[in-house]
């Protein structure tokens, strides 16, 4: 009898969640990637769900403060979080107590590829010419990041560990402050994502001399070699995605995993995505679940090579 309760009490749960509006927690503050995304998914979710999604932004520690709120969150499905890639890198760092397992993962939504960016009228036309000269002369090449700890900070140690060269690593407030320094001349070269530079390649003032791909890009970037043909072995990017704190009900998170696979194929996501120049990286839960801890791994073992105070 208490097995028959159960499973009808779990039905009822499935036919009633969404019975009030859903909080869709960004880890950042409002106009950048991550909440332009959430942002498209809670106009578009409107046509699979009764009730809508309500994006509410908590940014800071990185997006520890706004991923911990849903952390810590009753497990019912009425909190959910936009996860940004951050959360394979701060647990490492100690900034936040908790890690990729604490939540159910509901689905991967976006992945952009790591760049390497410099001003156009530089002398290097490739990768191996920027390597070559920061061996030259150790640690002073300047190389600009989004942030210490951050993911682009973690991608330009990668580079230093998997070529054995040394970086003059200048770590900014954002990836937005990374690209005015480049553009001033203020550093040499920055790691970035393609969105927070198409305006400035487009215009001729900047140009991309690699990709952190395992394949090429497709579309205005197809003729950008990837690090790995120039001898690089590195592959890092920044994705999002969302997830539910852990034990919530199975029925809930499986409505949830339902509908984000009917947003990620809307035309509407799809042109609000593009409009926001990220690319649309779909994974469903349990293979999300797999390249968050592969991830984590991944970056495990790199904070360990890496003075994180650049």
């Amino acid at each position: 009898m208490a097995i028959a309760v159960a499973g009808m009490s779990g039905n009822l749960a499935h036919a009633d969640y969404p019975d009030h509006p859903v909080e869709l927690i960004v880890p950042s503050s409002p106009g950048g990637g991550t909440d332009l995304m959430a942002r498209v998914i809670a106009e578009v979710s409107g046509k699979y769900m009764p009730q809508p999604f309500v994006v509410s932004n908590k940014p800071g520690a990185g997006g520890g403060i706004g991923m911990g709120d849903v952390q810590r969150a009753k497990p019912d499905g009425y909190k959910v979080a936009v996860l940004i890639s951050e959360l394979a890198i701060l647990p490492h760092l100690k900034m936040i107590s908790f890690t990729e397992k604490d939540f159910v993962p509901i689905a991967r939504l976006n992945g952009d590829p790591g760049t390497i960016v410099v001003k156009s009228d530089t002398p290097w036309s490739n990768v191996q010419a920027l390597i070559e000269a920061a061996k030259k002369n150790p640690g002073a090449l300047s190389m600009g990041n989004a942030g210490a700890g951050t993911i682009w900070h973690l991608a330009a140690a990668a580079i230093e560990r998997d070529q054995g060269v040394k970086f003059n690593n200048i770590s900014f407030q954002g990836a937005a402050p990374s690209v005015t320094a480049l553009l001033g001349g203020h550093v040499q070269a920055i790691v970035v994502s393609p969105v927070e530079v198409n305006t400035y390649i487009r215009s001729g003032q900047l140009k991309m001399l690699g990709v952190m791909t395992d394949a090429r890009l497709t579309g205005e970037y197809a003729s950008v070699p990837t690090l790995k043909e120039s001898g690089i072995n590195v592959s890092v990017g920044t994705w999002r995605g969302l997830g539910v704190p852990k034990n919530t009900p199975d029925n809930v998170v499986e409505y949830l995993r339902d509908v984000s696979g009917k947003i990620v194929t809307d035309p509407k996501f799809k042109e609000g995505m593009a409009h926001a120049n990220l690319a649309v990286s779909y994974q469903k839960g349990p293979a999300f679940a797999t390249f968050m801890a592969q991830q984590s791994g991944y970056f495990k073992d790199l904070i360990s090579t890496v003075d994180i105070k650049k």
